[in-house]
């Protein structure tokens, strides 16, 4: 396993972590983890190298408002020693906050599932501008000094979903150790992006990457015309190692996540890892990329650019976010990430199905999208 410094933090972290959001179920049912095959993954994976685990609060729960089951597994594998041998992270439920006891509230029912008195990089999770604002007013910056002075954590940071002028505002207001951004060779100029890695870095602070196979949508059920431009490679490589050996390949990234179901994954990746050296891809390496991410845009159902402009709805649906999944599903032909996010966004009550059709966005659209009509096959996709 290949290890990299953690920002500031003085911690070397491997450079695979093994996030818990996609751990074996049974009966298709999220909730209920296949807790012997999970446990052993994870401790396969500590045994090969691997040192940062990564969970959240929600992770394999019914709906985003209640605890998953995810902490609760990971805190039973941890046990006999392995708890020594890792770094612990998992996330404060940003979006149920409401007042500033509910920060050490959760905190401290966090340490319980997890059979921890202590997490080693905490964060909050999920931040956009709304639950910042909110955090703010709960006077989140006293309780991250608490947390951090009294042992309960040992590093603050967040993860993000916004864009990247608010996560540069969020990494501006406080002495964060580290943060956890969207980053792969289709999204460099999603959410925080190249951008927000690289002002990270230039601030010292660690970057842990999560969705470096976008969920599965870079791997499964690829079309054939983006197999063959792999296929076409002097080097033969698994969709899997393509992608995560481009998010690797840049210095400023720590930790790349992989939400790992199988432990034919877990194996996979540790094997793949060996090779994930930062600046070690050729240029005929770096065009394929290049090559891919043309043809999979070239599949691109709405034509948004996220410019904004038909924002703020006055029922609080986020427009391009909605674009973004509806064209997940036409790009990637993969609805399981698709799916799983617009959940999460309609628990949120920003989802197409908070769209009353009441028609301002059309007005406000410079591209002269039909956006109502758009979000209506957003609803019948998703809804089904």
């Amino acid at each position: 396993m290949l290890y990299r410094n953690f920002g500031n933090t003085s911690k070397k972290v491997s450079i695979l972590g093994f996030g818990c959001m996609r751990l074996p179920i049974i009966d298709s049912k999220p909730d209920n983890i296949n807790e012997p095959v999970a446990t052993d993954m994870i401790l396969y994976a500590i045994d090969n190298g691997v040192n940062y685990i990564d969970t959240a609060y929600p992770y394999h729960g019914s709906s985003a408002h209640e605890g998953g089951m995810s902490e609760i597994v990971v805190g039973k594998a941890l046990k006999d020693g392995y708890r020594d041998q890792t770094y612990l992270s998992t996330k404060l439920p940003s979006w149920l906050v409401q007042k500033r006891e509910d920060l050490d509230n959760y905190l401290n029912k966090q340490h319980k599932r997890l059979q921890t008195d202590r997490i080693d990089f905490y964060l909050l999770h999920g931040l956009n501008r709304p639950f910042w604002n909110n955090l703010i007013k709960c006077d989140v910056f006293e309780f991250l000094d608490s947390a951090i002075e009294d042992g309960r954590i040992g590093y603050a940071g967040f993860s993000f979903h916004d864009e990247y002028e608010v996560f540069k505002d969020i990494v501006d207001s406080y002495n964060w150790s580290f943060s956890q951004i969207q980053y792969n060779y289709m999204d460099q100029n999603f959410q925080a992006g190249k951008a927000g890695l690289e002002y990270s870095a230039s601030k010292n602070m660690g970057t842990i990457i999560m969705e470096p196979l976008r969920g599965g949508c870079l791997t499964n059920n690829l079309p054939s015309d983006i197999q063959s431009i792999w296929d076409g490679a002097d080097k033969h490589r698994s969709p899997a190692e393509w992608a995560l050996r481009y998010v690797w390949d840049k210095p400023q990234v720590n930790v790349v996540l992989s939400g790992m179901s199988t432990m034919e994954q877990v194996v996979e990746n540790i094997k793949i890892a060996e090779h994930g050296i930062a600046r070690s891809l050729t240029d005929d390496e770096l065009d394929l990329y290049i090559r891919v991410k043309d043809a999979y845009n070239n599949k691109i159902h709405v034509a948004c650019t996220g410019c904004n402009y038909c924002m703020p709805c006055k029922n609080g649906v986020d427009i391009p976010l909605n674009f973004n999944l509806l064209n997940d599903v036409y790009i990637y032909k993969n609805m399981d990430k698709p799916s799983g996010n617009y959940t999460f966004l309609s628990a949120k009550k920003m989802s197409a199905s908070f769209c009353s059709e009441c028609g301002e966005c059309l007005e406000k659209c410079t591209q002269n999208i039909p956006i109502t009509k758009y979000l209506k096959e957003t609803r019948e996709i998703f809804g089904k």
